[in-house]
C-alpha cells in the first residue's frame, strides 16, 4: 500500500510540473535510469551542492549517498513512524554552501496521537550527524491516528518556509482556525512567525496559518514566479493541484470534486463562495 501512495504521490507531482513545463517527446529524447535502490519507504530526495543526496525513509533514517557510497546521518530527534507518518521531508535551503542547515518534517508523538513537526539543523562537515538540532514548528495537537500529516517544505524567494499540513483524517478540523490541521503554514527560518501572515492579528486563529480548508497536501512546490503550488489527495477523485493564496480557504470538507469511498457525496457540493476553486482538478 506505501508503494502504491509513493507511486500516486509521484504522478500527482509529475502532473504539476508538466502544468509548467510539458517536454516534447518528439524532439527530446528520454532517458530513465535507477540512481539508488534498495531503499526503504523512501519518502524525499535533498541535492546537496557536491552532487551528494540526502533521503528520508519514513520509517526514520536520513541517508546521504554520494555514488554506491551511503551512510545513515546520526543524532535525529525523536520520530513517530506510525501509518503515514515519520520522517517526510528534507529541504536543502539555498545557503547550505554557507551554514550547512537542513531542515526536516516529521510526525513526533504528542500525548496518545503524533503531529507534523519542522526541525532545523546543522550537517556536519563530513554529513555524518546532525549538528543544533531543535523542533522549530510543532502543530497544535488536534487529532490522533497515523493519517493525512501533509508534511512538504517550501522555500519561499523571501526566505521564509511554507509547510504543508494534512487534517489527520479529520475533515471538520481543516475548517478550524484554533487549529493547524489541514493548513499550509508559513514561518522565518528560526520559528518566529513572519508580521505579514494573513491571520497574524486574528486572535480566534493560529498565526502561523498561511492557507487551510486543505485534505492532505503532499506535494508543493514555487511556480516561474515565485508563487506556491500544492498537490492534493482528494477522497475518492476530487485530487487537486491549488495555487496558494495568504488567507484563502481551499474549501474541505465543506466543498470537493470527489466523493467518499463508499460513493457518497462530500460536503455541500463542487463550488461555496468564499472558497477557493482548484487550478486542476482530476
Amino acid at each position: 500500500m506505501q508503494i502504491v501512495k509513493t507511486l500516486l504521490l509521484g504522478a500527482a507531482l509529475a502532473l504539476a510540473v508538466a502544468v509548467i513545463w510539458a517536454p516534447d517527446t518528439s524532439a527530446d529524447e528520454l532517458n530513465i535510469a535507477p540512481v539508488v535502490t534498495g531503499l526503504e519507504e523512501p519518502w524525499s530526495v535533498g541535492f546537496l551542492p557536491d552532487g551528494a543526496l540526502l533521503i528520508t525513509e519514513r520509517g526514520g533514517r536520513l541517508l546521504h549517498v554520494v555514488g554506491d557510497e551511503r551512510h545513515a546521518v546520526e543524532n535525529l530527534p525523536e520520530i513517530a513512524a506510525v501509518g503515514q507518518g515519520g520522517l517526510l521531508d528534507v529541504l536543502v535551503p539555498r545557503d547550505f554552501a554557507t551554514t550547512r542547515e537542513i531542515f526536516l518534517t516529521l510526525s513526533v508523538p504528542q500525548g496518545s496521537g503524533a503531529g507534523t513537526a519542522l526541525a532545523r539543523a546543522r550537517l556536519s562537515d563530513d554529513a555524518r550527524q546532525l549538528i543544533d538540532l531543535r523542533i522549530i514548528f510543532e502543530m497544535a495537537p488536534g487529532s490522533g491516528g497515523g493519517a493525512h500529516f501533509g508534511s512538504r517544505i517550501v522555500e519561499a524567494l523571501d526566505d521564509t518556509l511554507f509547510v504543508t499540513i494534512g487534517e489527520r483524517n479529520d475533515p471538520p478540523t481543516a475548517q478550524d482556525l484554533n487549529l493547524h490541521n489541514g493548513s499550509i503554514v508559513r514561518i522565518a527560518k528560526d520559528g518566529s512567525v513572519p508580521p505579514d501572515n494573513p491571520f497574524v492579528d486574528n486572535p480566534e486563529a493560529r498565526p502561523e496559518i498561511w492557507s487551510y480548508g486543505h485534505r492532505n497536501p503532499q506535494g508543493a512546490t514555487l511556480d516561474l514566479d515565485g508563487n506556491l503550488l500544492d498537490v492534493e489527495h482528494g477522497a475518492r477523485g476530487g485530487d487537486e493541484i491549488n495555487r496558494i493564496e495568504p488567507g484563502a480557504n481551499y474549501g474541505w470538507p465543506v466543498i470537493s470534486y470527489g466523493t467518499k469511498y463508499s460513493g457518497g457525496k462530500i460536503g455541500e457540493g463542487t463550488a461555496k463562495e468564499g472558497m477557493e476553486q482548484p487550478a486542476f482538478f482530476w
